[in-house]
């Protein structure tokens, strides 16, 4: 399949991108010749071929969510600079 340079130029225009004449040529032709590879995939039978979404053979990598012992709060309030009402205090970061 043969990109035309006309064709380049929309998908340069869609993706902001500006080329000069040459250019244009010149990446119609590495464009076409990469669509040309790609297009090699279509002559690949996969008939037999089982479906694959992972290389590594896991289906799911996440953890059950439980629940488990933790720190005690005024524990960990102990190195907070300030606190309030059970919590950490931090400066202000938005608006006034």
């Amino acid at each position: 399949m043969n990109i035309s340079k006309d064709e380049l130029k929309h998908i340069a225009d869609l993706s902001n991108l500006y080329f000069t004449e040459e250019e244009l040529e010149k990446y119609a032709k590495d464009m076409s010749s990469i669509v040309e590879f790609a297009n090699q995939l279509n002559d690949v039978d996969t008939t037999n071929v089982e479906l694959t979404t992972s290389i590594l053979g896991e289906y799911n990598v996440f953890r059950e969510d439980e629940v488990k012992p933790s720190f005690k709060r005024e524990e960990l309030l102990k190195n907070a600079p300030e606190q309030q009402d059970g919590m950490f205090k931090i400066p202000k970061v938005i608006g006034g």
